[in-house]
């Protein structure tokens, strides 16, 4: 990685260390293992939050999209990486067991990628859920207004990205308010984007 790339990812990766640490003293407050589940918009930093939580605190980390394109190349479906909602049918309930074996198991693990149902409650008991930690980013459109060639710009801090043709500010914005309409009728919280994303993801441990 350049150098000024590194300081860069840095920079931003650093805005999340309070909301980890407080993660943390969560999880060793509960007293049990806990997933982090984190599912979002495109571009609201899910990859770096995880990222940042791996290095820290050393949580195993499960992208959902790398298992997609694991899936995908190996031939084991004939979907394709644009195909969202039918991914989502597809991906979900691998994640979902995945979930309950590491529950099952009391192990740690980071969960992120944009292939969660606003319903994936229903899919645990009682007992799952008192060990799952979720968070649900999106941004709002008055910060993707003000921030988007910043948020662009920070596109591939993590992982290199294809240019995607739908990354335009009106893409971003359906997007973004695809996410928390659907999560807001299923009565999940969704952090919303605003300002600064220190303060927005600190808002998440509260």
């Amino acid at each position: 990685m350049e150098p000024n790339t590194a300081r860069r990812v840095n920079r931003r990766a650093d805005r999340y260390a309070e909301a980890v640490r407080r993660i943390d003293r969560i999880c060793k407050g509960k007293g049990r293992k806990m997933i982090i589940l984190i599912t979002g918009a495109s571009h609201t930093g899910k990859t770096v939050l995880a990222q940042r939580m791996l290095e820290q605190y050393h949580f195993p980390y499960l992208s959902i999209d790398h298992l997609k394109m694991g899936l995908i190349r190996s031939g084991h479906t004939e979907l394709g990486p644009e195909d969202d909602d039918a991914l989502t049918e597809f991906l979900w309930p691998i994640v979902r067991e995945i979930i309950k074996t590491a529950v099952e198991n009391r192990q740690n693990l980071i969960v992120e990628g944009c292939y969660v149902p606003a319903d994936w409650r229903k899919d645990f008991d009682a007992q799952d859920l008192a060990s799952i930690r979720f968070l649900c980013l999106a941004m709002t459109e008055q910060y993707i207004d003000r921030h988007y060639p910043e948020i662009i710009g920070h596109e591939s801090d993590i992982e290199s990205r294809l240019v995607d043709a739908d990354c335009t500010p009106e893409g971003l914005k359906k997007d973004n308010r695809r996410y928390i309409d659907a999560f807001g009728r299923a009565g999940e919280k969704v952090v919303l984007i605003e300002d600064d994303y220190r303060e927005a993801l600190a808002e998440l441990t509260e």
